[in-house]
């Protein structure tokens, strides 16, 4: 897939809320509630470059660094810990020069307030002032589980107030065109019941929505 193509991709992604993405894609391609957004703009969507660390260990998140290009997103994967810090104002400052997208960490940062000035997004399990281990053991861009999802280096990135959604390039356009199927038939209905006063829970197909204007 050519970059030109992964960057129009990328930007019709980004026009989709992560719960549409995951109604066209289904299960497992959500992480887990516990990784917030925390630092930066709401919604950020990019290509994964991946590390994987044993938990508490954060040297090699320095080295991962200098493998970020232009809407990358750095995906740590901490193991859940959050007994101390694989990111902070330094490492936000030195991504946000090499203009990657973000940071999605399974596990916590810390400098909150420095992270804030440096404006680069964040998303993570939560904040804590404790370091972690710098011997520099680990892997940069390989597979990893982060959050509970599988992350291969080159995924889909997307993530916004609601959580934060992977998928592969060649799963994007599918589940696009099935979530804004989803999306059209929720406003339809929506119209539906503003017009007659009936309340439908439920989301109804084209061949329910198309029986009411026969």
């Amino acid at each position: 897939m050519t970059e030109d193509k992964i960057r129009e991709l990328l930007q019709k992604l980004a026009k989709f809320s992560t719960p549409e993405l995951c109604d066209g894609a289904g299960l497992y391609h959500s992480m887990s509630h516990q990784i917030q957004r925390y630092i930066g703009k709401n919604t950020i969507a990019g290509t994964a470059v991946t590390v994987d660390v044993p938990s508490g260990e954060g040297g090699i998140v320095a080295d991962a660094i200098l493998h970020l290009h232009e809407g990358n997103i750095l995906v740590i994967a901490g193991k859940g810990n959050c007994d101390c810090s694989y990111w902070g104002d330094h490492r936000s400052i030195c991504a946000a020069m090499l203009r990657a997208e973000g940071v999605v960490i399974d596990g916590a940062f810390r400098d909150i307030e420095g992270c804030r000035e440096a404006g680069f997004p964040i998303f993570a399990r939560g904040v804590t002032c404790g370091t972690a281990l710098k011997s520099g053991v680990g892997a940069i861009n390989i597979p990893v589980s982060c959050g509970g999802v599988t992350v291969n280096p080159g995924d889909f990135i997307i993530a916004d107030l609601n959580g934060v959604c992977v998928l592969r390039p060649e799963e994007a356009e599918p589940v696009m065109e099935r979530a804004l199927d989803k999306r059209l038939r929720q406003e339809a209905t929506i119209a539906e019941m503003r017009e007659t006063g009936i309340i439908l829970p439920k989301v109804k197909s084209w061949e329910m929505l198309k029986k009411r204007t026969e």
